[in-house]
């Protein structure tokens, strides 16, 4: 099996410029907070730096002090660093916290069709019967790692169903890339682009679901899951850049490069582990920390964006600013490069 090359010195740098510049954001209990704490918590699993556990425990406690928020979907992202936070500390205030999300997703969050969960970001309803790629991440992924962190089926079976309906509704079959969104009222994808970022969703936590998951092999779901991966993939890697990096609208040459869809594209790629796609992660592992500044801010990444109405509504969201989740999204591909040659892989399924 062929090698990832890379500077490890020059990785480990770069994540620990990643995690000072996050510790001067000031995000809430949300989702770009949860992305941005995800990848902080994947770079203390690989490198094990006190640093990284310590800031991120007493952030979230003072967030906790502060008081948190009704839970939407979105909320439920910031679920991923209390699992890291309660196995390094065994601290029951985190479990209990992340019980009640799990609990919010299973019995109150909004559904429609088989229990698909609706994408919602706020307390009302924000988007009736449709269902993002962004879910997969914020509510799917955490479901399946609580699942099978309290070995409770029902959370595993739940979380397997949303991948399951997910992929029916969101990847072109003809293409194997994914849809932004889907409107089970109307039954189409609305404005119907390949998202570089829902893109990056779906990849990264499918290559994650067979690696947290005991026999993952027999599970029906987990091989639709595999299935759609494979096809993702082998599609997706033609669409790279020269610079190592993929595109907002992935299919549009006059689409710019988008550094966080890029960075959890390339780390699904690692934890696939086929090593076909070697060539693809060393030039993402170049594409990426190129967009890492001096002061850790990652650059090239597109604000928070809805499912817009038209091309030029993704091609004109800014990628001037700082955000959690590219941050966190890069983090967690440097992670995933870092932990590369202890990777089983899922077996060639």
């Amino acid at each position: 099996m062929g090698k990832i090359h890379y500077d490890r010195t020059r990785i480990g740098e770069a994540m620990d410029r990643i995690l000072e510049r996050t510790k001067r954001m000031d995000m809430s209990w949300d989702w770009p907070c949860g992305v941005a704490y995800y990848g902080l918590s994947e770079a203390y699993e690989v490198t094990k730096k006190e640093d990284y556990l310590r800031f991120l425990k007493e952030r979230v406690d003072e967030l906790i002090e502060l008081g948190l928020p009704r839970w939407t979907v979105n909320t439920c992202a910031m679920g991923h660093c209390l699992i890291t936070l309660y196995e390094a500390t065994g601290e029951e205030k985190y479990m209990d916290i992340i019980k009640s999300k799990a609990e919010y997703l299973r019995k109150d969050a909004l559904r429609f069709g088989d229990y698909v969960l609706q994408h919602t970001v706020s307390a009302v309803n924000d988007f009736p019967e449709q269902c993002w790629a962004d879910t997969l991440f914020m509510a799917a992924f955490f479901l399946l790692r609580v699942g099978v962190m309290t070995k409770e089926a029902a959370l595993i079976e739940d979380a397997l169903n949303q991948y399951y309906w997910h992929i029916q509704y969101l990847q072109d079959e003809d293409t194997g890339l994914w849809y932004h969104g889907y409107n089970h009222i109307t039954k189409d994808h609305m404005s119907g682009f390949y998202w570089g970022r829902a893109n990056c969703w779906a990849a990264y936590t499918m290559s994650m679901a067979g690696l947290i998951l005991p026999e993952c092999y027999l599970y029906p779901q987990y091989l639709e899951i595999v299935g759609s991966l494979n096809e993702q993939l082998s599609a997706i890697k033609f669409l790279q850049t020269d610079l190592g990096l993929w595109r907002t609208i992935l299919d549009d040459e006059e689409s710019y490069e988008e550094v966080s869809a890029s960075a959890g594209i390339a780390a699904a790629m690692a934890l696939k582990k086929n090593p076909l796609y070697i060539k693809y992660i060393e030039k993402s592992i170049d594409g990426v920390l190129s967009h890492v500044a001096p002061d850790g801010s990652v650059t090239g990444v597109s604000g928070g964006t809805a499912v817009m109405k038209d091309r030029d509504g993704y091609r004109n969201v800014s990628k001037k600013w700082i955000q959690g989740w590219g941050q966190g999204l890069a983090l967690v591909f440097l992670a995933a490069v870092l932990k590369y040659d202890s990777i089983s892989g899922d077996g060639a399924l």
